[in-house]
């Protein structure tokens, strides 16, 4: 069966909707500000199609990046997995965003619920597992629910916990905190786990670790990742 072109009802080129939505998501900017690059290339577009564009399209670039990387990832997905919880507010509403990331710093799950506990613990656990597997070790910090959660499923042996070893899902938080400084916060439950799940993928796309590299090599990598992000559910 022929897979029908994912752009074929629109008019604009599917180059410049990679792009605002690249740009939207990738960096700290509001849909107003994406509207002011593009015509300053010369190219008229305004912030309510960037809008559009992100929630049609967006969910589908991520789920490419994922099915494109899932390979590279379930090679090393015995390996140390670290889980963090942290607060987001919708409406003035407390809500939490559980994530799983790899030992690379790669934010491989985002999960919303409104809850805390042990079963809120436990269906993330599942979510993330089925996709990635199994891992060796999951790091996490001292809230009681993991490890509820983890000796129904029967890894309990597997945990590990201490005051610095979980930095690296600390650390995942600060993009996500930055883009939602610049969102003025979210509205909607729904909207918050879209864009948590979109802006995960496309953050471990670009997320080249430059300190890591030469410049040579950086360059390299950045180029190769903007090419892959290009031919993106390309016709």
């Amino acid at each position: 069966m022929t897979k029908r072109p994912l752009f074929r009802y629109f008019k604009t080129s599917p180059e410049i909707i990679r792009l605002a939505v690249m740009l939207y998501v990738r960096f700290p900017l509001s849909l107003r500000n994406v509207e002011d690059l593009h015509h300053e290339r010369g190219i008229d577009v305004s912030y309510e199609s960037v809008r559009f564009w992100w929630q049609r399209f967006g969910p589908q670039f991520a789920s490419e990046i994922r099915r494109r990387r899932s390979q590279s990832m379930r090679c090393h997905s015995n390996w140390k997995r670290n889980l963090d919880e942290m607060f987001v507010k919708i409406n003035g509403e407390r809500y939490y965003l559980w994530r799983a990331v790899d030992h690379e710093g790669e934010v491989l799950e985002s999960y919303v619920t409104k809850t805390r506990d042990r079963k809120a613990a436990l269906k993330f656990l599942k979510k993330s597992m089925r996709r990635y597997g199994r891992p060796g070790t999951l790091v996490t910090d001292k809230l009681r629910s993991y490890g509820a959660a983890m000796k129904e499923i029967g890894s309990a042996n597997r945990q590990e916990t201490g005051r610095w070893v979980n930095n690296r899902a600390e650390n995942s938080h600060l993009p996500f905190r930055r883009r939602e400084r610049a969102m003025l916060r979210f509205r909607r439950l729904r909207s918050l786990q879209k864009f948590a799940s979109v802006h995960a993928s496309v953050l471990n796309l670009f997320n080249l670790e430059r300190s890591l590299y030469s410049r040579q090599n950086f360059k390299v990598n950045r180029g190769a990742a903007l090419a892959e992000w290009r031919q993106l559910c390309a016709e």
